[in-house]
Formats: C-alpha cells, sequence, structure tokens
C-alpha cells in the first residue's frame, strides 16, 4: 500500500442556500479543491461523493454523474457512498484506499447535501430513515430522542448534567465565529443554551445541530507524488472504520459508542501514535452529548470526564485537547454528506497555517471522528502536517 496525501481542499459556504442543487455545491467545492492542488481536469481519475439522500431532498437519484458532469470530467468513474451523516468521511477513506491500492493517482472526494428544500418535519422523518426502521422509528423515535437516551443515561450513570452539555454549545458558536463559512457565527451563553426550546428531554435547540445546505473536496494524491508538489499538503497517517447494530437497544451500553472506541483504536494503532500525539480534532457533534462521549470514546478523557473538562475550557482553543475550532456541526453547520469532508477541510487548513484567526500554533497530527446514525458507523482518519 502506498502512503497517500492531500493537496487541495474546496468548502461552500454552510447554511440556508437557496435555489441551488447538491451537484452544483459540490463541485463548486471540488474546482475549488483542484485548483489549490494545481490538478488539471484531465489529471482526475475518479470522485467519490458522499450523500445521504438526493432522492428525498431533491428528487434526484443516480446523482453521483451529475458530478463529473458538471465538471466536465466525460466518463471518469464516480460513485456515490452512503452512511447516513457518516456518508463525507467514508467517501473520503474510499478515496484514501483507492490511491494507496495503486488503483488511482488522483481522485476528488466530495460530500455535499442539499437539505432545506424541505419542512423540518419531513427532513427529521428522511433522517430517521438511517435509524433502526423495524425497532425505533416505526416506534416513533426520531435521532433527538435516540440521542436524548444516551444523554439520559450518561447523567445517570457519570452526573453529566444541562450546563455540561451546554458548555459544548457555548464553545462551538464561540469558536465558530471566526469560521466565515459557518452557518452560524454568533456566541450564546450558557444559560440561553439551557433555556431553550427543548425538543427531546433533555436535549434542548442549542443541544442539536441544524438543518443545513453545503459541500466539500478534497484532492487525494500519493504522498511521493505530493512531497514534489508546491503548495499545502498533508499526510494521511491512517484511518479507521467501524459498525454497530442499528438499534440502540441491543448495545450492553449507550453512555457511549463502541464503534468510536474499536475506530479510534484502530487508528492510532496504524499510525503507531497515542491520543497524546494529537493536537486537535474535530468530532461529530450532532448532539452536544454526542461531543462529549466521542472524547470519553476516543481516550481524550476518562469516561463521565468529559463534561466537566469541557465546563472548565480544557476543549477550547488553547486548551487541553481544541475540540471543533471549526465550530462543529453545531456552529460550521451539518450537511449531512459534506460534514464528514468538512471535518478534513478544517485539520488541512490548520495544519497548513491557513485557517486564519482560528489557527492554532504548532500543530502536527490532527483527527477526525465522523457518525453515522446512533453510531452504528464511525470512521476515524488522522492526518500530519506535511513539510
Amino acid at each position: 500500500m502506498r502512503e497517500v496525501g492531500i493537496v487541495g481542499v474546496g468548502m461552500t459556504k454552510f447554511g440556508v442556500l437557496g435555489r441551488v442543487t447538491s451537484r452544483e455545491l459540490a463541485t463548486t467545492a471540488a474546482r475549488e479543491a483542484m485548483e489549490m492542488a494545481n490538478i488539471k481536469r484531465e489529471d482526475v481519475d475518479a470522485i467519490y461523493n458522499g450523500i445521504l439522500s438526493p432522492d428525498i431532498f431533491e428528487h434526484q437519484m443516480h446523482s453521483a454523474p451529475g458530478i463529473p458532469d458538471y465538471l466536465g470530467l466525460n466518463n471518469i468513474p464516480s460513485t456515490r457512498v452512503e452512511a447516513a451523516c457518516a456518508s463525507g468521511g467514508l467517501a473520503v477513506m474510499q478515496g484514501i484506499i483507492s490511491v494507496a491500492s495503486g488503483l488511482y493517482d488522483t481522485v476528488v472526494a466530495t460530500g455535499s447535501e442539499k437539505m432545506t428544500n424541505l419542512p423540518t418535519s419531513h427532513v427529521t422523518e428522511a433522517l430517521a430513515m438511517c435509524a433502526d426502521d423495524v425497532y425505533e422509528v416505526s416506534l416513533g423515535i426520531t435521532f433527538p430522542g435516540a440521542f436524548a437516551m444516551v444523554a439520559r443515561a450518561h447523567e445517570r450513570k457519570y452526573g453529566t448534567n444541562a450546563e455540561m452539555r451546554a458548555a459544548v454549545a457555548v464553545k462551538n458558536h464561540k469558536h465558530g465565529l471566526h469560521n466565515p463559512l459557518a452557518q452560524f457565527q454568533k456566541e450564546i451563553t450558557i444559560e440561553k443554551a439551557m433555556n431553550s426550546l427543548m425538543i427531546a428531554d433533555p436535549l434542548t435547540l442549542y443541544d442539536c445541530s441544524p438543518i443545513t445546505d453545503g459541500a466539500a473536496a478534497v484532492v487525494i494524491v500519493p504522498w511521493e507524488k505530493a512531497k514534489k508538489m508546491d503548495g499545502p499538503k498533508m499526510k494521511v497517517s491512517s484511518f479507521a472504520q467501524a459498525s454497530d447494530t442499528m438499534s440502540l437497544h441491543d448495545r450492553p451500553d449507550i453512555t457511549g459508542f463502541k464503534t468510536t472506541q474499536v475506530a479510534a483504536r484502530k487508528a492510532f494503532e496504524r499510525a503507531n501514535l497515542k491520543v497524546t500525539d494529537i493536537d486537535f480534532v474535530e468530532v461529530h457533534d450532532c448532539f452536544t452529548i454526542a461531543e462529549l462521549v466521542a472524547l470519553e470514546d476516543i481516550g481524550f478523557f476518562e469516561k463521565g470526564k468529559a463534561g466537566s473538562a469541557t465546563l472548565a475550557g480544557d476543549t477550547t482553543r488553547g486548551g487541553y485537547i481544541p475540540v471543533n475550532i471549526s465550530g462543529g456541526l453545531k456552529s460550521k453547520g451539518h450537511p449531512i454528506g459534506a460534514t464528514g469532508v468538512s471535518q478534513v477541510v478544517e485539520v488541512f487548513k490548520q495544519l497548513n497555517g491557513m485557517a486564519g484567526q482560528r489557527q492554532l500554533k504548532d500543530v502536527n497530527y490532527g483527527m477526525t471522528q465522523n457518525l453515522g446514525g446512533s453510531g452504528s458507523t464511525i470512521v476515524c482518519h488522522i492526518f500530519e502536517r506535511g513539510d
């Protein structure tokens, strides 16, 4: 297997973007990534596009060929990758594998979603299809309800309370202030987060990520080629994926996700790194409790300690482990298929000193954790500086 690098990234603004399609968003991000990498159209061997549900959101099945069509890349393979909210991270991973194997030399991995065409109730119903339809959705459980159960279980076992969860939202909104592509660029207070509209007890409005349009893209090449290229770059240290039961009730413990534990462990082993080697991390905070359990499952904090650590400021810029400097899903937004790719974009920018006002100092290793379903799919990546 060849070593692999990323040499260009692109990302649209995240938010409510009006009359635009997911393929237009994906091609916009891809063009930006290709321009940064100085990659010509004829150099691209394949495209992997992470996207959840263009059929429901846009009445468009068979969406992958639309991206090379709009890019003018005639006849190259373009593959749709779907793994619920982990679609983008898995698209990047598939691109990395295809280059590492020698099948392709230049791959564009994109992620996109156009979600705001539909009313909130319809989007909620579409997202619920990523859960277990037999044992959960048919009984009325949506993802806010599922993660509310995780939050209650964590609260009973470890005492993680509403203030600790609100601290995640406050921190991510503060980080998002300095991300011009984020959906929300406004600070909130602990009190505002705790007293906002109840969505699924105990989760309030500010515990939940928003409905979002957007896209992101990366250019993947062999590391030997990347080293010879001018411009920014980062090396892929490792990656790993894990799967679990579709339904929460089949798991012995819902205060965390075994999938994150397994994928993170494999990623550390493959990279020959320890959790203490990671300088910052982008985790999947679809709900505030998801960020806390991710940090514990990866190993940044002991079980039950991430809430108090967040409240103490340990996950802020300049803290023990900066988390979601991009603003995370809470502030940056969550266009499902784009989320995992946008995490990689943020790591790339940080490792290359391109993050503007949110730039971290002296960072060498960054990590991503992208979650699908109720933790049924997890994809982790570890990247390192390319110089």
